[in-house]
């Protein structure tokens, strides 16, 4: 744990009743209201939402992304996240998507334009759930990654022991309906993991936001999310 981090969350627990954003480093008297008004979500001084928070303090914490050299692939960057990014001196970013303005490259994850062994980090948070073909997209993270590479990977998952994927779901209300969400095109089950083993992963199911009390994740905005910690064989 970075000592910064330690003594930073310590002088926001031990004042005022305030909170703290690990992304910008600013305490803040309180977050905004997020999408559909979720409540103590956006951070005023970065735009933040919970989940980003979460990423950035188990960046910090549980990964060497900001200790030595990395090269790191964003797709569908966060905008807080990518400035952030922008500023370390250490890493060698470079983010991508396939509409979004604020990424460097446009790229289709189901056929990258990179050549195999490029990056030692790679950033892939809910962005499968929306790809047509997510077992291509598992096996380009994989080729594109240095041998003992790490792809960080999260999706929204169902309580159930299999994926929902129907071809037979196309119109944005049954998809909104079945998934969750009108551009989704499956609702991942507990079987995820295997389809990252099956592209040639070693993964690792972490549970960052469970390890905290909620006392202490109220004070961060921080949410529950499983971060899929996949290593390159």
């Amino acid at each position: 744990m970075e000592k910064r981090v330690v003594s930073q969350i310590a002088s926001v627990s031990a004042g005022p009743p305030l909170h703290y954003c690990p992304v910008c480093a600013s305490t803040v008297p309180a977050f905004r209201p997020g999408p559909r008004g979720r409540p103590n979500a956006c951070c005023p001084i970065c735009g933040s939402l919970e989940r980003h928070r979460l990423l950035w303090l188990y960046l910090q914490l549980s990964t060497p992304v900001f200790r030595v050299p990395t090269r790191l692939l964003h797709f569908a960057p966060e905008r807080s996240l990518r400035d952030r990014f922008k500023m370390r001196a250490n890493i060698d970013y470079v983010s991508g998507d396939l509409d979004s303005p604020i990424a460097d490259v446009k790229l289709d994850i189901q056929e990258l334009a990179f050549e195999d062994s490029s990056f030692d980090f790679i950033l892939c948070s809910h962005v499968l759930e929306h790809i047509p073909d997510d077992r291509r997209a598992m096996a380009e993270l994989r080729r594109v990654l240095r041998p003992g590479g790490v792809a960080l990977v999260a999706v929204p998952l169902r309580d159930a022991d299999t994926t929902l994927e129907d071809p037979s779901i196309v119109t944005p209300e049954d998809r909104e309906r079945h998934y969750g969400q009108a551009d989704h095109v499956r609702y991942y089950g507990r079987d995820f993991p295997s389809r990252l083993e099956a592209a040639g992963f070693s993964v690792r199911a972490d549970d960052p936001g469970g390890q905290l009390d909620e006392p202490f994740r109220a004070l961060l905005g921080l949410n529950r999310e499983i971060f899929f910690y996949c290593q390159r064989r």
